[in-house]
């Protein structure tokens, strides 16, 4: 202690340096909380376009095969059964060749799309009383049921 410094301001920087790093550290934390927050919620938008761009294949797969199945008729009509096969690649032999549809009202099949691990579960309704249509398809971003961040994005069409 200097013959001008009063015991009253010994230690005076050492608190303004505590209070300065204190503050620095409180905004660095909230900084990152936010950075981590902002992180997730992308990841989340990630998955949920993969799911609906799942969902939307199947019903492109669908829509395909019921009004422009090259035999001319709807590979869903509920008098015969037929043979569809949508994604199926010598890269994707998970997709069952063929899937067999139609020959009733109600018609399901899954697609799968590998590389990726991304998956569509179509159902198909036909009424048998008028010629309505309805088609609905649950895509996933993952095909694991028990996958704690699956997403189900769905996508119905009527005709």
């Amino acid at each position: 202690m200097t013959k001008n410094q009063t015991p009253k301001t010994k230690g005076f920087t050492l608190f303004i340096a505590i209070a300065v790093t204190a503050t620095l550290l409180f905004v660095s934390t909230g900084i990152v909380s936010i950075a981590l927050k902002e992180a997730f919620l992308t990841s989340a938008s990630r998955e949920s376009q993969y799911a609906f761009y799942a969902a939307d294949t199947g019903i492109e797969c669908a829509i395909y095969w019921d009004v422009k199945n090259p035999s001319g008729v709807s590979a869903f009509a509920t008098s015969s059964a037929s043979q569809i096969n949508c994604n199926q690649n010598a890269a994707n032999t998970v997709n069952p060749v063929p899937n067999v549809v139609g020959s009733s009202a109600v018609s399901v099949f899954t697609l799968t799309f590998l590389p990726d691990l991304y998956c569509a579960v179509v159902t198909v309704t036909k009424s048998e009383t008028s010629s309505a249509t309805k088609i609905e398809s649950l895509g996933y971003n993952t095909c694991d049921p028990g996958n704690p961040r699956r997403v189900e994005r769905a996508v119905r069409v009527t005709y």
